[in-house]
């Protein structure tokens, strides 16, 4: 499969499209993702912004520190999140795309806050902390095994 890359919403009033392949698709256990999700994991699927068209009128946001998650009005699915200090850089959720076998993690970042009883065996690098490195000094941390 290539781009472009499709998603929405569960209610069709939010969707997306991505001109080019991800550049990056991770899970993330840090407890923010945990909360915005509802979920004991989530995965993201990451695009350039200036590389994918995101519409709708339903569309909403809500920022806390420099991190902006959008989701839909209507039906409330998490759609994306955005960092500041990411600067052009778009992370949708796996689970908002149309094809989400197509995108396998490749890397699981803030393992230390991962559940205790949550058990993912695969062979992916392990970050401690973030797996992307952010202007402000915060680098992907050793991999954990």
């Amino acid at each position: 499969m290539t781009a472009p890359h499709t998603g929405g919403c569960r209610c069709g009033a939010v969707r997306f499209e991505a001109s080019v392949e991800p550049h990056h698709i991770s899970y993330c256990h840090c407890s923010d993702c945990r909360r915005a999700s509802g979920a004991p994991v989530s995965a993201f699927v990451g695009f350039m912004t200036d590389q994918i068209a995101l519409e709708g009128k339903a569309l909403k946001t809500f920022e806390s520190g420099p991190v902006t998650r959008s989701f839909c009005g209507m039906c409330g699915s998490p759609i994306a999140y955005a960092d500041k200090r990411l600067n052009g850089h778009i992370y949708f959720t796996l689970g908002s795309m149309d094809m989400p076998a197509y995108f396998k993690p490749t890397l699981h970042a803030h393992v230390r806050e991962q559940l205790p009883f949550l058990h993912m065996p695969d062979d992916l690098p392990r970050h401690l902390r973030t797996s992307v490195a952010r202007p402000d000094g915060q680098r992907p941390t050793g991999t954990q095994s």
